[in-house]
């Protein structure tokens, strides 16, 4: 099975970029959507977050905008959040690709929005970055119900630069450039990497790294 790492700063189109490559047969897995599931009724992370920062839980269930106000600005917290939530979601992540891995399925996705901060792109066959002009970005990001510019900016501040995602990425897709022009870029990823003949350009090798389950 190849693994593609899959990332991009907010605003930049990774949920319609994923979707193009399920539409052609691979599977997905959402960094995001793993966390919500660990913050829902009944989540995993419910308890342990909950104790961490008083007041974040709300009928059973971890409240993000509670929990964004309880970081704030405070990298301590951020840290503290993540050393519940990472293991939770590096577990979940392992048993999803070992089903697939079972199911015989050929192409996995990972969407993963600080794939590179976390390392994961070293675990991965290859790392194709969603982009868009910064104009675009702000645009889409500050339409997002009870986005602010100061949200949007601190967000951006935890994340890696667009230019230095690109400039170690495999693959680039610009989705500002429309739908069209994107999904015949992830129509070509899609068509290399699963090329009996291609390389993984960071394991001399496709197929999906041992050490999978290492992904942050």
């Amino acid at each position: 099975m190849i693994l593609l790492g899959l990332t991009g700063s907010i605003g930049m189109g990774k949920s319609t970029t994923t979707a193009m490559f399920a539409d052609l047969g691979a599977v997905v897995w959402n960094a995001d959507d793993a966390v919500h599931r660990l913050y829902a009724p009944g989540g995993a992370a419910v308890e342990p977050v909950g104790a961490a920062f008083p007041g974040v839980v709300v009928e059973g269930a971890v409240d993000r905008t509670r929990l964004a106000e309880a970081l704030g600005r405070d990298e301590t917290a951020f840290r503290r959040l993540e050393a519940i939530v990472h293991p939770l979601v590096t577990r979940g992540r392992a048993a999803d690709l070992a089903a697939a891995r079972v199911m015989g399925v050929k192409l996995a996705v990972l969407d993963i929005p600080l794939l590179f901060e976390t390392g994961g792109d070293a675990h991965v066959d290859a790392v194709v970055v969603v982009t868009a002009d910064p104009e675009i970005q702000a645009e889409r990001v500050l339409a997002r119900p009870g986005m602010t510019r100061e949200r949007f900016e601190a967000i951006l501040a935890r994340q890696m630069p667009d230019a230095e995602k690109r400039a170690r990425a495999d693959f680039v897709i610009d989705t500002g450039r429309g739908l069209e022009a994107a999904r015949a870029d992830v129509a070509a990823i899609v068509e290399t990497v699963l090329d009996p003949a291609w390389i993984s350009p960071r394991h001399g090798k496709a197929g999906l790294p041992q050490s999978d389950e290492r992904l942050h």
